[in-house]
């Protein structure tokens, strides 16, 4: 769960930026998801000392660098197991893992619908933007069957796009819900809604690519919230997701199972030791 800070003055948004200024293109969706990570770590008062953004590969995985936070960027697709291994031997801490739809479900897919059974408590905000943007406009997992304007996709990928929701609540994700870069305060809402909630907690935000998918700017007049509240039953949250058109926007499924918490005995090792254990025979 989170750590609330022990200062007695009431920290701002800009108290969680640092003093690294963003390199994505002019227009990114990602600027606004930052501001929502700043915003919802404010509205919590999170302790910067004990808060952990990890990241993989991509535009959106730049996301540690430009938080006042600990950070850790990891490899591509990894990004996932790096945050459980952190938040299971160090559960005093918020955890919190950023990464774009290439990073989170192509190479690292697995890893999420691992991460989603597993139910460890943090929370993964994935910025979706139904493309490579980093590499330069080509299809991402997410990307519609019939987009043709990418360069290894001339005539479209023609094949069945990955559906986050609908693949984190068959696998067992305990908070559920999609948000748009378009309205950073209702995603800052929903972030902070994510952390607090026990288990792991599954937020996807349409965030735009306007420079390789200049049609995205239409997403801000296509979102709209969900037109029904979040449940607590998976067979009801299934049915909802048959009538979403993804761009509905809210807090989907928010689950009741109990997270992942092994018990172990925690124990200090000196440098030499760790090296020795890991030393191998000539």
């Amino acid at each position: 769960m989170d750590q609330t800070s022990t200062s007695t003055a009431a920290l701002k948004p800009k108290d969680y930026k640092s003093d690294t200024k963003p390199v994505w293109c002019p227009g990114c969706g990602d600027f606004s998801v930052l501001s929502a990570f700043t915003k919802a770590m404010a509205a919590m008062q999170l302790d910067p000392e004990r808060v952990v953004v990890i990241s993989g590969i991509g535009c959106s995985s730049r996301i540690p660098a430009y938080l006042n936070v600990y950070g850790f960027h990891a490899v591509h697709g990894r990004a996932l197991p790096v945050g459980i291994g952190l938040k299971i031997t160090r559960p005093d801490l918020t955890v919190m893992v950023a990464g774009g739809d290439g990073d989170g479900f192509s190479i690292g897919g697995n890893h999420f619908m691992q991460a989603c059974r597993r139910n460890v408590d943090m929370t993964y905000v994935v910025m979706d933007n139904q493309v490579y943007g980093m590499t330069k406009g080509q299809a991402s997992p997410t990307t519609e069957p019939d987009w043709e304007r990418g360069k290894l996709t001339p005539h479209g990928t023609r094949i069945n796009p990955f559906y986050p929701l609908v693949i984190a609540l068959a696998s067992g994700a305990n908070f559920i819900a999609r948000a748009s870069s378009n309205d950073p305060n209702g995603a800052a809402r929903v972030i902070t809604e994510a952390v607090q909630h026990p288990g792991f907690s599954f937020v996807q935000i349409l965030s735009p690519c306007i420079t390789f998918r200049p049609e995205q700017r239409d997403w801000k007049k296509i979102v709209h919230p969900a037109p029904v509240v979040a449940t607590a039953d998976p067979a009801v949250a299934a049915r909802r997701l048959m009538t979403d058109d993804n761009f509905f926007i809210g807090t989907l499924f928010k689950g009741e199972r109990v997270p992942f918490t092994p018990e172990f005995e925690p124990r200090a090792e000196s440098a030499h030791e760790l090296e020795t254990a890991f030393r191998m025979s000539a």
